[in-house]
């Protein structure tokens, strides 16, 4: 076996026991079997992510931000608004099927959501990808010069053309921008979300680093919050997680490798499909009345139902118990 450097030896830090987690769900946009967006069904997947003690997250990949019209995000927006009565929500600052100054872009979005009530998230987009972290830093800045909060997204590029997964130099110089109080990560790589999680505790202990590993939802028992898709599937088993964790209750490790269990099947090649993943188990859960997905995204064969029927009903007898 080839000899472990120290500088690449693998630094696993302490669980935290007893910690508060905050959950944000990305909320999944629903489909009615004409293949119309279910404006009514939307409205009680909302309602069921605030009810379950979670911040809802509209406008993200799981509710198909890449594949709507700039007509249909505006109405997803305020549908939101209209939903949260006050509430606080998350929602996608998309600038990508835009022509622009990136920073004015993402000014008027961010305007948009703000005039609804919602807190910022900014997507990545192709204009910025090639430029060195400097620029993207000073656009950043630029932004932020408006007031936060605001939340950044750092993507794997496996996730979309336009993801870029920054440096440390760079999250660390983040830190210093008061108006961003958030990041959502989503390298996949354990070992790069706990250096950043390590940096914002010697820096910044407000700051949140938020997850969006989904092969990974135990991030959250070192230091993580989350922004999740999986999340979407059962929101109150996520928190309930979540409550036994901070109780330092040990059947939050048997719930989270049942959600685990649910994350590997779902997110599986080719990944985009968990969202028409997420649909079946909504709909097995009786939630929705068709798990039809977005006409664009590709589908899961009739056969996972049974799969995810059984995994649906092992959670039940976990929350049950």
């Amino acid at each position: 076996m080839p000899h472990i450097a120290d500088a690449e030896r693998l630094r696993v830090p302490a669980l935290r026991i007893g910690r508060h987690i905050e959950g944000i769900s990305a909320v999944l946009l629903p489909y009615t079997d004409a293949g119309a967006i279910d404006w009514d069904a939307y409205g009680r997947l909302l309602e069921r992510t605030w009810t379950a003690g979670l911040t809802p997250a509209v406008n993200m990949d799981t509710g198909y931000v890449n594949l709507l019209t700039a007509d249909e995000r505006s109405r997803v927006l305020a549908a939101a608004s209209d939903a949260a009565k006050g509430r606080g929500f998350v929602a996608g600052a998309y600038i990508e099927d835009a022509a622009g100054d990136p920073a004015a872009l993402y000014g008027r979005a961010i305007e948009a959501i703000r005039t609804r009530g919602g807190t910022p998230i900014l997507f990545q987009c192709s204009t910025l990808a090639p430029l060195d972290e400097h620029a993207v830093l000073e656009v950043y800045r630029q932004v932020a010069s408006a007031g936060g909060p605001l939340l950044a997204f750092e993507l794997g590029s496996m996730f979309a053309p336009f993801g870029r997964i920054y440096s440390a130099d760079f999250f660390e110089r983040l830190l210093d921008v008061p108006a961003f109080v958030g990041l959502k990560h989503s390298s996949l790589d354990r070992g790069l979300e706990w250096r950043r999680v390590a940096i914002r505790d010697r820096r910044r202990p407000d700051f949140r680093v938020y997850t969006g590993n989904d092969l990974a939802i135990d991030m959250v028992f070192y230091g993580s919050d989350y922004l999740l898709g999986l999340s979407a599937f059962f929101v109150e088993a996520f928190s309930a997680r979540d409550r036994l964790w901070q109780a330092g209750d040990a059947r939050a490790f048997q719930l989270n490798d049942l959600l685990q269990y649910l994350g590997f099947l779902a997110f599986r090649d080719p990944v985009p499909a968990y969202k028409h993943s997420a649909a079946q188990f909504l709909r097995a859960r009786g939630l929705l009345a068709s798990d039809r997905p977005h006409p664009r995204c590709p589908r899961r064969p009739d056969s996972d139902r049974a799969l995810l029927e059984d995994v649906a009903r092992r959670i039940d007898a976990v929350l049950g118990a």
